[in-house]
């Protein structure tokens, strides 16, 4: 029985990737070619405590696109496509910026600032949930008529109530349970 439904299981995924058509690729595998892609590579080339930052600087930024009175009021007076460019723009330049100088402040010393990129489990975690917060962060600021053209697979991971929640939630949850990584920096410094 076993045997059969990992037989199935892999039908089923031959299958959506023989559906695939690569000549005319959909913004969804952009997408998640991205999300796989940067997970992986991205995340362990910058090891686990830039991660944390990055992971703050994309919440500050989140906080400042959505309460920052003159992006709201501007957006208002443009039309719908201009003001998501608006908003991304300022999101992506208020990320940029706030990473430059929480990598190089209190913050990153406090981590570790280069004292251990972290165990591999813990820095492919973290990247996995940067990743995908940044992409639902950004999804979001979608109009509604533009995220229409997104498959349902990718609206439920990364734009529906639940998942846009759980990409808040879940780095944060993660910080607290792996904690600021002292153990893996007194493991280097014994060894």
């Amino acid at each position: 029985v076993r045997l059969s439904r990992s037989c199935s299981k892999s039908a089923a995924a031959v299958k959506a990737l023989e559906s695939i058509n690569w000549l005319n690729p959909t913004w969804d595998l952009f997408i998640l070619i991205f999300f796989v892609v940067a997970s992986l590579i991205y995340g362990i080339s910058l090891g686990r405590d830039r991660i944390i930052v990055i992971l703050v600087s994309i919440y500050m930024s989140l906080a400042i696109v959505n309460y920052i009175p003159f992006v709201s009021e501007f957006s208002a007076n443009i039309s719908v496509n201009d003001a998501f460019a608006l908003r991304v723009t300022v999101f992506l330049g208020v990320f940029i910026l706030l990473f430059f100088f929480l990598s190089h402040s209190a913050l990153m010393r406090t981590l570790g600032h280069g004292a251990t990129q972290g165990r591999l489990w813990q820095v492919m975690i973290f990247s996995f949930l940067h990743v995908g917060l940044l992409i639902s962060v950004t999804l979001s600021f979608f109009p509604s008529d533009l995220a229409d053209v997104l498959t349902p697979f990718t609206r439920a991971l990364f734009l529906s109530d639940i998942a846009r929640a759980a990409w808040v939630l879940l780095p944060v949850i993660a910080m607290a349970i792996l904690g600021s990584g002292k153990e893996d920096r007194d493991y280097n410094r014994f060894s």
